[in-house]
């Protein structure tokens, strides 16, 4: 039976979306011995071995013990500490069940490289670049495919000279258009401005999260997701689903508090759109070098142009997330999904 390390928790913004991942993840890895580590939002990596009936309901701060993954190969997996001794758990392969930074930009994906350990997903690089908005847009642009007018901002650009800036985004995007943090995920720090004061705002809140912003053009049209499974030329597409938002846009709230918010699998579209989505979904996964899973999500205009928004490594994992989704209408359930998905970096 393999042992499988379930990292998940994290130090980003997305924590505690990564724990409701998790809970569902390992309530659906029966035939594993599953080895939870949970990493505080300070940082602290904890383990327990203890029942998992639900990770969630867990004290994670009372009864979890210090365990770290070693980057020194000789170890060889965990290094779980307790009554001041260091012990080794041997892992078979890690499953990162982190969302956004510290998590899904390629930094554990680094450590077990360090480690030579074996994990689930996109390698180091491909994660690294594919966390970043601004990097993922410049390989869009090199393979052609059609996305939303946009430019980039860092830090000390805007600093420098923030009103000539705030005129060049107005003359060239126009209102509304959406500011966003270069890395991050789950639409947290993302502003839809209407007007220059609230771009002006805007800016702020993604420079809280980010020291590089991209604020891109308004896209009216329909949302629409694809998953990727796989690795190399034998990586496939999903069906499209479809986000059909409560709010005004897909943003944090929408996505897990308004109840308005609804997803449709496969989406109502012709199996030409369909098909072209798949297309350009692929070659993305495939240029940035991505391994293992990808959510990608694409927008279609009222005049029919297929516009790419973002790619995600690892998307939300729990059972009724839109990756799962899409592929249980594709004809691979749950629990066979995530052994695919093993296997996959078992083998990589």
């Amino acid at each position: 039976m393999k042992n499988i390390l379930v990292l998940f928790g994290g130090t980003s913004p997305e924590h505690d979306i990564s724990v409701e991942s998790a809970a569902s993840v390992v309530s659906a890895l029966g035939k594993y011995t599953v080895i939870p580590v949970y990493i505080t939002k300070a940082g602290k990596w904890l383990m327990y071995d203890g029942k998992l009936d639900n990770i969630k309901s867990i004290d994670w701060e009372k009864f979890g013990t210090p365990a770290i993954l070693s980057p020194d190969r000789e170890h060889g997996g965990l290094l779980r500490v307790a009554y001041g001794k260091a012990k080794t758990i041997p892992v078979d392969i890690v499953l990162p069940v982190l969302h956004g930074p510290c998590g899904e930009d390629g930094t554990i994906q680094g450590l077990c490289d360090l480690a030579g350990v074996k994990y689930v997903g996109c390698g180091m690089a491909a994660s690294a670049v594919a966390m970043d908005k601004a990097l993922t847009k410049l390989v869009a642009k090199a393979l052609k495919i059609p996305q939303a007018d946009y430019l980039v901002f860092d830090f000390e650009e805007i600093m420098a000279k923030r009103k000539a800036l705030l005129t060049k985004i107005e003359r060239k995007l126009g209102f509304p258009c959406f500011v966003k943090p270069a890395v991050g995920g789950s639409s947290i720090g993302i502003t839809k401005a209407h007007d220059r004061n609230a771009l002006d705002e805007a800016i702020n809140t993604a420079l809280q999260l980010n020291r590089k912003i991209v604020i891109e053009k308004f896209i009216p049209g329909r949302e629409l997701e694809v998953g990727i499974l796989g690795a190399g030329l034998a990586a496939k597409a999903s069906v499209v689903g479809e986000i059909l938002a409560g709010g005004e846009f897909y943003d944090f709230e929408a996505k897990y508090e308004n109840p308005e918010s609804k997803t449709v699998v496969p989406a109502d579209i012709p199996e030409a759109v369909q098909a072209k989505i798949q297309k350009y979904a692929l070659e993305l996964f495939r240029a940035l070098g991505c391994t293992g899973l990808s959510r990608v999500d694409f927008f279609l205009c009222e005049d029919g142009r297929i516009l790419l928004n973002e790619i995600n490594t690892i998307p939300g994992f729990t059972s009724i997330s839109m990756y799962a989704k899409m592929w249980e209408h594709s004809g691979i359930v749950w629990q066979d999904l995530l052994d695919i998905l093993i296997n996959l970096g078992l083998d990589n």
